[in-house]
């Protein structure tokens, strides 16, 4: 995205120098013929009034051509020649609608598509400027007339190409520190975010697998800590079953001490009543 906006930026740019050192050459060369551009024979035209409509209209700028042979022009042609028009000498482009030959000398009757009657003054050859080559460009023609004042052409000429000049400047600088940095090897953005990604996942694989050990440990700990649990508590139910046993046989013990020590008694209580009774018989 980037790389696409660098260039379509330094494209605008070209075009921007190059429609500013044309216009630069027109304005010139204007100022050196008589107010009459001429790039390499093709001669750039403002139309001034609405007299060729609808051929062209008033602020069209169309295109003329010289004319390396005069007698090559026809009626239907249109050119562009000097001409006097409320006493001053101006630039006029109509149709021929009539050529005359005197004593040699070939002069045009001219026409305005718009207009109902002829020109009043023939074109001469020598006042002959060029020919349509009819090519126009609808309202540039005033955009150029602009252009040639001294503030359009320091607003759309001069501060355009100082911008353009400027910016080079400043690549050709940041080239300059560029090569004087050590070289490091081109990493494309993708190969970089390809990166970054492995290395998160990487990251997260890793601590999945730490928190997966740890929980493992637990689990092992818990494990070892319910057996010894159940060891104790199997011990603890055996020695008071074997408490219970010695408890009872005691208890049996005493028992039967009681029984033997009854069973005595009972005797010796008999003994003694028989002698009691063999005691009171004799008397």
């Amino acid at each position: 995205m980037k790389k696409a906006l660098k260039i379509t930026v330094n494209v605008f740019a070209w075009i921007v120098l190059i429609i500013a050192l044309l216009v630069t050459v027109i304005v010139f060369s204007s100022d050196k013929n008589n107010g009459v551009a001429n790039l390499f024979g093709y001669i750039p035209m403002t139309v001034e009034s609405d007299s060729m409509v609808p051929t062209f209209k008033q602020g069209d700028l169309i295109i003329c051509k010289d004319i390396d042979d005069i007698n090559a022009l026809k009626e239907g042609d249109v050119i562009t020649f000097w001409t006097i028009i409320d006493g001053k000498r101006v630039k006029n482009t109509h149709r021929i609608v009539g050529i005359n030959d005197t004593d040699g000398a070939r002069s045009f009757v001219t026409r305005g598509d718009n207009n109902d009657i002829e020109d009043t003054l023939p074109a001469y050859a020598s006042d002959i400027i060029g020919k349509w080559t009819n090519a126009k460009l609808a309202k540039v023609g005033k955009a150029m007339n602009f252009l040639r004042t001294k503030k359009g052409f320091f607003i759309c000429i001069l501060i355009p190409m100082a911008i353009f000049f400027l910016i080079e400047l400043y690549k050709f600088i940041v080239a300059l520190i560029e090569a004087k940095r050590p070289e490091t090897p081109d990493i494309d953005e993708e190969e970089i975010k390809r990166r970054a990604i492995e290395e998160y996942l990487a990251s997260k694989g890793e601590a999945v697998k730490d928190t997966a050990e740890k929980a493992a440990e637990v689990v092992k700990d818990t494990a070892e800590k319910v057996e010894e649990n159940a060891e104790k508590a199997a011990e603890t139910v055996k020695e008071t079953a074997e408490k219970a046993e010695e408890k009872a046989e005691k208890a049996v013990e005493a028992v039967e001490d009681t029984a033997e020590k009854a069973e005595e008694t009972a005797e010796e209580a008999v003994e003694k009543a028989a002698e009691e009774a063999e005691g009171g018989s004799t008397e």
